[in-house]
């Protein structure tokens, strides 16, 4: 019998049987565009409904600092935009497509500034929190039967919008106790605002935390700092969701594998989204933690971008057959959708992947 995105998904974490492996996806946002100009799509549908996800997620926090502060724009081309935020952080990003925003400078580089300009703006105030949509796409997916969680970034994203990657990280080096308490400022800032909404519009099915703490080859602090630093906040966040009974799903690009032991010490359940091109080995992280672990994603977009189907084949069966053995896989690629994916090579893999992970 076919289960509900919640029962499979809820499953999945816990690694317990079901039909057959999940589904979810990310996609830029101009792959939506495009696949609707093509008339693949209704303008502004809902892709979840329209692919079947077995998930929906929600962000409903916003932990700029100064909420009052209304960003100033400090440069314009047709391309792109410079503005500063409610964060001090002066940031370039491209008006035409997705892409990460140019870092230019910030307000913080040091604990003096941490100190004097953020921290204290750090109160779980009811107006960081959006009750109206969470309590919509919580009813949305329920109605669906898609598992739901709310959905944020952890700490290393939200120092890294703060203070910067650079100065983040030589604080790390030259005066961890700085960052050390942005980390758990951070952490117990999220865990005040979950209890408060999630007292007033009942709790989620699960945790998902967007936290990319890798580039290349590597990641960006060794295992000792992440264990010295990040950890404890980790630790706080994750654990609070324990508490409660509910699962935490933790994304990251890059090259996390030697910060896995401390995710799963946290209490972490799955890892998302495991990026081929970075160095990640889905194959190899399911033999060294598939039974402690659940995984979603790994599939090489990059087979997805050539839109030819007998490349896309050997990648999902070289990868399937084999992390669907333990009922903890998630179908989901190691990347968003591009829009040079045809919406036909899309619906293909979604086909494809889930013919291969039904289980028999």
């Amino acid at each position: 019998m076919a289960l509900t995105g919640i029962e499979r998904i809820s499953n999945i974490l816990q690694r317990k049987p079901v039909d057959r492996i999940g589904f979810f996806e990310h996609f830029w946002s101009d792959t939506q565009k495009v696949w609707t100009e093509q008339g693949h799509l209704q303008p502004g549908e809902d892709l979840a409904k329209h692919f079947g996800f077995d998930m929906q997620l929600l962000w409903p926090f916003s932990v700029v600092a100064d909420l009052d502060y209304e960003p100033v724009v400090l440069e314009e081309t047709e391309e792109t935009i410079v503005r500063r935020d409610g964060n001090g952080a002066t940031l370039r990003q491209h008006k035409l497509h997705d892409a990460t925003p140019e870092h230019i400078d910030f307000l913080v580089k040091d604990r003096t500034a941490w100190q004097e300009h953020i921290k204290p703006k750090l109160q779980p105030e009811r107006r960081r929190i959006n009750f109206e949509a969470y309590r919509q796409a919580k009813d949305q997916a329920r109605k669906a039967g898609r598992f739901f969680a709310w959905a944020g970034v952890n700490v290393f994203e939200i120092m890294k919008d703060v203070a910067g990657h650079e100065y983040m990280l030589m604080g790390m080096a030259l005066d961890p106790d700085w960052v050390r308490d942005m980390a758990m400022t951070y952490a117990q800032l999220l865990v005040d605002l979950q209890e408060i909404l999630f007292a007033e519009e009942g709790w989620p099915d699960g945790i998902w935390y967007y936290e990319d703490m890798g580039f290349k080859q590597h990641p960006f602090m060794s295992p000792r700092m992440y264990r010295e630093i990040v950890w404890p906040a980790h630790k706080l966040t994750v654990g609070y969701a324990k508490a409660h009974a509910m699962p935490v799903v933790m994304h990251s690009c890059g090259y996390v594998e030697p910060l896995i032991p401390g995710m799963i010490e946290a209490g972490v359940d799955c890892l998302q989204v495991i990026e081929v091109k970075a160095g990640m080995d889905l194959l190899k992280l399911y033999r060294d933690y598939g039974e402690v672990l659940s995984f979603m994603g790994g599939i090489d977009v990059r087979a997805l971008y050539t839109n030819d189907y007998a490349k896309i084949d050997a990648e999902l069966e070289a990868k399937i057959p084999t992390v669907m053995r333990n009922n903890g896989y998630v179908l989901h690629s190691d990347h968003s959708i591009p829009n040079t994916v045809f919406y036909e090579t899309f619906r293909y893999y979604i086909d494809k992947g889930l013919e291969l992970g039904t289980y028999a």
